[in-house]
């Protein structure tokens, strides 16, 4: 067993991008797997993913969990964001008497994902530390001084989240790095506050269509960005074939955008 630990986020019902990773992860006899949220929304697959994230040792919420079990949170939803939300919904229908126990099981599940988690002096979150949900945190902040002191302010050495998609390292003093700025094992500065992006494993927005998550060694305090190839055309198919989803939610898939 390796002390080794994977850290995934925004796997948005894309189980083939989901299984590839998995199988990324498990060829490195990592079983500590942590996901930042976004399960559901935008791809076919919901509760695939949602029943493999159960053996996780933590699944945090997401926007489009939060969503899923607040309509009125989908304020800041585009059309094709709140349509998927809604395709989603009626997936996990609890009305549907075939299906009912393992959709309530889901639920269940969905409803006992955290907001955040703080493990000795490295902290967990969808989006940021601020709130925990809904605000992003792109490249182009580290030109906003006082929102990035906003945010490192509330952490107390490491925080790893998703949200945007976009992978890359932030650090207090507003420098920030994408992964191929970094060696291929980086170790995160001791005496500076970091944030992680992980990336996105089933709808990656870096123009690059492969899975990323992050592989995470907690005592030398050292990551690694891993990308994965999986079947893009199968997940992008499924999609346009899926009354309910837009289709330039699986176009989108093919350009890694």
């Amino acid at each position: 067993m390796s002390d080794l630990q994977a850290i995934i986020s925004d796997v948005h019902g894309n189980f083939e991008a989901m299984k590839a990773v998995l199988d990324d992860i498990l060829s490195k006899n990592i079983t500590d797997i942590v996901c930042l949220g976004d399960l559901i929304g935008y791809g076919p697959n919901p509760k695939e993913c949602i029943d493999f994230a159960t053996n996780f040792r933590i699944t945090m919420i997401g926007n489009h969990e939060e969503a899923l079990m607040e309509e009125l949170r989908t304020s800041g939803f585009n059309p094709k964001a709140s349509g998927s939300r809604n395709w989603t919904y009626e997936q996990l229908n609890l009305f549907d008497e075939e299906h009912k126990d393992e959709n309530a099981k889901r639920w269940d599940f969905i409803g006992e994902m955290e907001e955040t988690r703080t493990e000795d002096d490295i902290m967990y979150v969808h989006a940021s530390p601020c709130d925990p949900t809904r605000e992003y945190i792109y490249q182009r902040d580290i030109a906003q001084p006082v929102k990035m002191k906003r945010i490192f302010a509330e952490i107390e050495h490491i925080c790893f989240l998703g949200h945007t998609h976009q992978p890359g390292v932030f650090t207090e003093d507003l420098k920030y790095y994408s992964p191929r700025d970094l060696p291929k094992v980086c170790k995160l500065p001791q005496s500076k506050k970091s944030i992680v992006n992980v990336g996105s494993v089933g709808q990656p927005r870096d123009f690059d269509v492969r899975a990323c998550y992050v592989v995470l060694d907690p005592k030398a305090r050292a990551i690694a960005y891993r990308r994965v190839s999986y079947d893009v055309q199968c997940t992008a198919q499924k999609i346009f074939e899926t009354d309910g989803l837009d289709d330039t939610l699986g176009q989108r898939l093919l350009a890694g955008r």
